[in-house]
């Protein structure tokens, strides 16, 4: 799939990094996840391969992991299911799209931090804090936590940076009985995750949950969750604090690029790179569910 593209007949509403939205009808709209790559707030010039279509996956098979914790935003991946008006895109759409609810989305991201590294690691540089967590001193990059933290963010338009806040004013920007109940929510999500992962020998070393509220008034579960874009996956077995970590995700391109002096830059990515990468996607999904992404996608039809 194109960095850039269009269903045409149907009414764009957003781009973001990796995901473009479109209407359906008055309760859904269309998720298609890209094979964009995105690295330091910049979209790489760059595809890997089959990366939407992982992600995809992966958020589907913890959708269904978690419904007994919170209700989630998933109506149907399957084209079988879309409504006619999407049926002349199926084969576009295949694997990479998901149906989902319209809601109301929650302007915050809610993170969750089990190691220190990333954002969290550079604030407890600086302040010997994460976002309102005193944290001991001589701790290093890829530490675990004396106790999961939650570490809430703004949400920053395309191409400029989320922030860390804490957790007042997170309840400063959406209200407190709100802020209390996503940050509950998180917490309870990312221990399921973690003790799932745990199982198949691999750490979460952080991630980030999107929720939103229904016209019901429920809170979902939305957007991607616990992919190699929303989190950092580390091999249990390799994990060795005081280095950056081996990882299923993202980390391969960004260290990439930070050692080629090209953060922050819209590089493209050597053939060797994308196929490393690619190869960590589809072993994240693998490794975490026990199935072969082949199957999963001989499963919709390809």
């Amino acid at each position: 799939m194109p960095l850039t593209y269009d269903l045409t007949g149907l009414t764009h509403l957003a781009s973001g990094k990796v995901r473009e939205i479109y209407a359906v009808d008055e309760d859904s709209l269309l998720l298609v996840a890209s094979d964009r790559i995105s690295a330091f707030d910049v979209v790489l010039p760059t595809e890997i391969p089959d990366k939407g279509a992982v992600l995809t996956a992966l958020s589907v098979w913890w959708f269904n992991e978690l419904s007994d914790i919170i209700a989630n935003h998933m109506v149907s991946v399957r084209p079988d299911d879309f409504p006619p008006v999407l049926k002349p895109y199926t084969e576009q759409l295949r694997g990479r799209a998901m149906l989902c609810r319209r809601l109301d989305m929650i302007p915050i991201e809610c993170v969750v931090r089990k190691y220190l590294t990333g954002s969290g690691l550079k604030d407890y540089r600086a302040t010997g804090a994460v976002s309102g967590h005193a944290l001991p001193p001589g701790l290093v990059d890829g530490s675990k936590l004396p106790t999961t933290i939650y570490t809430p963010s703004t949400k920053a338009p395309q191409g400029e940076h989320d922030d860390n806040i804490n957790r007042a004013e997170a309840a400063d920007r959406i209200g407190k009985e709100l802020a209390s109940r996503v940050e509950q929510l998180s917490l309870s999500i990312f221990e399921r995750a973690t003790s799932i992962a745990a199982e198949r020998g691999v750490l979460i070393a952080d991630t980030k949950f999107e929720f939103g509220i229904d016209t019901d008034g429920t809170v979902r579960l939305a957007d991607e969750v616990l992919t190699p874009d929303s989190s950092r996956f580390w091999p249990a077995d390799q994990w060795q604090p005081g280095r950056p970590q081996p990882s299923y995700d993202k980390q391969y391109v960004r260290d990439w690029l930070t050692t080629n002096g090209l953060a922050g830059t819209p590089a493209e990515l050597p053939d060797d790179v994308v196929e490393q990468t690619r190869l960590r996607y589809v072993e994240a999904y693998e490794r975490i569910t026990g199935l072969s992404f082949a199957d999963y996608q001989a499963s919709l039809g390809n």
